[in-house]
Order: C-alpha cells, then structure tokens, then sequence
C-alpha cells in the first residue's frame, strides 16, 4: 500500500514531536485560545461538547466528535477529520509530553504533503509559543 493512504481512512498525515514539558502544560496550552488559534485558525472558539459546531475566520467549517479533557480533541475540518493528542513520554528521564496533530480522509497524495507542510509549521509555532522551540 502507499504511504499515506489507508484502507478505512483514505490519506492521512500525522506529526508528532516530543515536548520537554509535562502533559498537562502542553494540554493547557493546545486547548487554550491561543492555541487553538495556531491549529485550528483564527477566530475560533472551540466547543467541547461531541456535535457541537464551529467555523474559522477563513470559513473552514466542522463539529466536535470528541474532546476528552488532557488527553485528546477530534474534530472534522471540512470534509477531513483532525485529531490533536497530547499524552506523556514514555522515554527519557523527566516528565515530557507527545504532541500528535493527524488528519485523515484527504483528498489525494498531493493534499496529504501540503498538510504535512502545515502541520509542521503548527508543531513549530506551538514549540515557539511554549518556549522550547
């Protein structure tokens, strides 16, 4: 099979990066209003109740299919599906935490590498904001 394209999911990207901070601040901070707005767009304010609607400034439209407090949101993004994890290291002395943004049913191989370049940038806009990047 490709890279990238699943059987029950269609294509799918996933980034993750393992942060020097607990679990909880990372959470804290990827739920927060300013965080939401550097994975999720501007302007939003994000429910949490599962079927709950929301829209971003830049029209993008979707629902809430869970949120489970301190461990993970999903949610769709138009016609795609994201998920934004946060759980803790099991690696390495000290108390880290694993972010992971993922996104599913994209619609081809060439929309799966613009979204990897986003999720990227995201991943690198959250390590500046916390302050390890």
């Amino acid at each position: 099979m490709t890279t990238g394209l699943t059987k029950d999911a269609g294509w799918e990207i996933g980034v993750s990066r393992t942060l020097p901070l607990p679990p909880a601040v990372v959470w804290d901070f990827i739920a927060s209003s300013a965080g939401v707005e550097l994975w999720l767009g501007s302007g939003v304010r994000l429910p949490t109740a599962k079927g709950e609607a929301y829209e971003t400034a830049e029209g993008v439209t979707g629902e809430i299919r869970s949120y489970r407090p301190g461990d993970r949101i999903r949610l769709t993004h138009g016609t795609s599906v994201v998920q934004v994890a946060v759980s803790a290291s099991r690696s390495g002395a000290g108390e880290k935490a694993v972010l992971r943004f993922h996104q599913e049913h994209l619609a081809d191989a060439q929309e799966r590498e613009r979204r990897r370049s986003h999720w990227q940038t995201v991943m690198a806009e959250v390590e500046r904001a916390l302050g390890v990047g």
